[in-house]
């Protein structure tokens, strides 16, 4: 069990830079946000890859420290410009590895990465949690996708889904020391939404939710109250908002203790005035141009960043 104390925000992130990316038909029955391109994978590849190479040095420019890694082109993973789906990292040393739906998401799971963060980076692994197994069952949890974390407070958000299941999130809660609030979310059109992390962001005070999307009101009301309690102040978002991926973004804090909150180019502009006023009193907004990687994998900036949480080496973390 963990009980380190923990910041919510990362300084540093993991990123993969593409090798191979392309919008994955494995995949494409749960995200209905992908597959709005009709370019060859080779168009899809360069596109993302210069899209990566942006966002990785807006990053570094605001302060972030970003761990680039190398995607493989064999065995081909489409996806794996999205690492948070399956891997976390935590204060007190813990990596957790998660269960994956698509067979070729699998394959992104990459130990020598954690050997790497350990090795190169000087960053303490004191335990592997690797929550795999559960695809022996067909239960998934694809990470802070699937999981929005408080990580101050030890609570995962999640919304149920085909990649979110109930007994993975059950052994998380309790190798990790974590609550869960489990609910149901759909899109306006009534369909399941995969990944909470679409509809939801936590950062030290801020909440950004599109509550609409909770579809049972006693879990709505759950989750505000939830929020509410641990001192989030909640900005709350629109169906059309989210599906220009507002939703799906993340706070860091800068070398220098600056919260910066990172976002896609699509998504600051789908926000109100009103909304990006309250969230740049907060946080400095950077914001980034993926339409590409957006349009193909239907993912955005957040899913692009794996933050770093662990210690380093030789710290009581």
């Amino acid at each position: 069990m963990s009980s380190a104390k923990e910041s919510q925000l990362a300084s540093a992130v993991l990123m993969i830079r593409p090798a191979r990316f392309e919008s994955n038909p494995e995949t494409a029955e749960s995200n209905r946000f992908q597959g709005k391109t009709d370019a060859p994978p080779a168009e899809q590849q360069a596109a993302a890859l210069e899209e990566f190479e942006a966002l990785a040095v807006e990053l570094e420019g605001c302060g972030i420290t970003v761990l680039r890694f190398d995607d493989t082109p064999e065995p081909h993973t489409p996806d794996g410009i999205f690492p948070n789906n399956w891997v976390s990292f935590h204060a007190d040393g813990s990596v957790v590895l998660y269960p994956m739906e698509a067979p070729s998401r699998r394959q992104e799971r990459r130990p020598d990465i954690i050997d790497s963060l350990a090795s190169d980076y000087g960053y303490a692994v004191r335990q592997v949690i690797d929550l795999s197994h559960h695809e022996d069952a067909g239960h998934f949890l694809e990470g802070t996708g699937s999981m929005v974390l408080d990580r101050v407070n030890h609570i995962a958000y999640a919304g149920l889904s085909t990649r979110t299941h109930l007994d993975p999130l059950g052994e998380f809660a309790q190798r990790m020391d974590y609550d869960i609030v489990a609910f149901d979310a759909t899109d306006k059109s009534g369909t399941p939404i995969y990944h909470t992390n679409v509809l939801m962001n936590i950062g030290e005070e801020l909440a950004v939710i599109c509550a609409d999307a909770i579809s049972k009101d006693d879990q709505r009301t759950a989750v505000l109250e939830r929020l509410t309690q641990t001192g989030h102040r909640i900005v709350s978002l629109s169906f059309d908002q989210i599906e220009s991926f507002a939703g799906n973004m993340l706070e860091l804090k800068s070398e220098s203790g600056e919260r910066i909150i990172a976002m896609s180019g699509l998504a600051r502009q789908a926000l109100s005035d009103s909304q990006r006023e309250i969230i740049e009193k907060n946080a400095t907004i950077l914001s980034a141009a993926i339409d590409n990687i957006e349009r193909s994998a239907g993912g955005s900036v957040r899913c692009m960043l794996a933050e770093v949480h662990l210690p380093l080496a030789g710290s009581a973390g």
